[in-house]
């Protein structure tokens, strides 16, 4: 069948249809991860977006039942090079194409994706259509200029229930996970790190939170944009003020969209990127241990590094290539942050070492530059 990209300045890419036959409206984007496919269109923080793969063939290890970073695919739409029709793993469970029939997901391969990526890079947040069923451009048209794309998917993006949360280890830490559209391997790697999880869906309270008496409180990814979010800074805020029995404050980390929103109740800003940082490579230097990592990214939005030198926070992370913030920790509180994602899935893992850094604030221990 047939597959078309329509996009908003009027340009149209045709190409061959997979996956669902249907149509959607979302915010094109680029993703250069050469890997990790399933686990980019699980994560809840594309929601409302078309992601445009820059690596040219997909497909290839097919999909299997234990790589989902969620409990669906949350992205609108796939765009490819081309798709593997014939895939060859060991886990291969179903193909590529099987999948997207089965999420109700449409795609289109074919296209030029990298010439696709340099019209983002040039035009900035592009909003598009993507279709696989018979429509005339000028349907296409209409239902693009007609859609208003949304920015609160964080506030329906929690996912996770009590059944999804079998412990790899019993931990000695009670963590509070405020879920804006967590991802499984986050849920992993704070129960490797000996952590019981409780998490509290977009709504939560402080005084719920503060209730379950949590040795520290994990803000995680999400999407959409973090100043819609304005109910859960107003609560974040309040647990950023919050004193435990003993005087002390809790411990706080904060990932991605965790990442602004502790920002935003900080009463820092943020603001939109012009395509923004999606892909498994990017490098980041931490002022704390004098080091660069590779780091996994996916998000649209980054916190304005001068709102916080009154705030109490400091710039600790910046980004090698255009130098955003990717990282923040408060002067006189158990508190820290990193744009990008520490636990992967997929990517390099460089960063994994900051989940054991919130453990040993959890335990009042002082973490030196040399163990990380």
């Amino acid at each position: 069948m047939k597959g078309k990209l329509y996009l908003e300045d009027g340009s149209l890419y045709e190409g061959i249809g997979f996956g669902s036959i249907k149509t959607c409206v979302g915010e094109l984007v680029f993703q250069t991860g050469m890997t990790g496919y399933q686990k980019i269109l699980t994560d809840p923080s594309y929601s409302g977006q078309i992601i445009n793969m820059t690596y040219p063939i997909l497909g290839n290890y097919g999909i299997n039942g234990e790589d989902n970073q969620s409990d669906r695919i949350y992205a609108q739409g796939l765009v490819c090079k081309e798709y593997c029709k014939t895939p060859s793993n060991y886990r291969c469970e179903k193909d590529l194409d099987t999948w997207l029939k089965e999420m109700d997901v449409p795609g289109v391969s074919g296209i030029d994706t990298r010439k696709l990526t340099k019209k983002i890079r040039k035009e900035g947040t592009i909003k598009c259509v993507i279709t696989t069923e018979d429509v005339s451009v000028e349907e296409l048209k209409k239902l693009c200029d007609e859609t208003i794309l949304r920015n609160d998917y964080m506030k329906e993006a929690s996912w996770a229930g009590e059944e999804d949360l079998a412990p790899y280890v019993q931990g000695n830490l009670n963590v509070a996970v405020l879920d804006f559209g967590i991802k499984r391997s986050i849920l992993e790697a704070l129960q490797k790190a000996g952590c019981n999880v409780k998490l509290f869906p977009y709504g939560f309270t402080a005084e719920e939170v503060m209730a379950i008496e949590p040795d520290g409180v994990f803000l995680s990814n999400g999407p959409g944009d973090p100043a819609e979010a304005i109910e859960a800074i107003g609560e974040v805020r309040k647990l950023m003020e919050a004193e435990r029995q003993d005087g002390s404050f809790l411990p706080m980390f904060g990932i991605c969209m965790g990442h602004q929103i502790l920002a935003l109740a900080a009463g820092g800003e943020t603001y939109q990127l012009k395509y923004g940082h999606r892909g498994s490579n990017h490098g980041v230097y931490s002022k704390e241990t004098g080091r660069s990592y590779i780091t996994s990214q996916n998000h649209g939005f980054a916190v304005k590094a001068e709102s916080l030198m009154l705030k109490d926070m400091e710039v600790t992370e910046i980004n090698l290539n255009d130098r955003t913030v990717e990282g923040m920790a408060h002067r006189n509180r158990p508190v820290f942050s990193v744009q990008y994602h520490p636990e992967a899935g997929p990517g390099p893992k460089d960063g994994d070492y900051l989940f054991g850094k919130f453990v040993k604030l959890m335990k009042g221990q002082e973490e030196t530059h040399e163990e990380q």
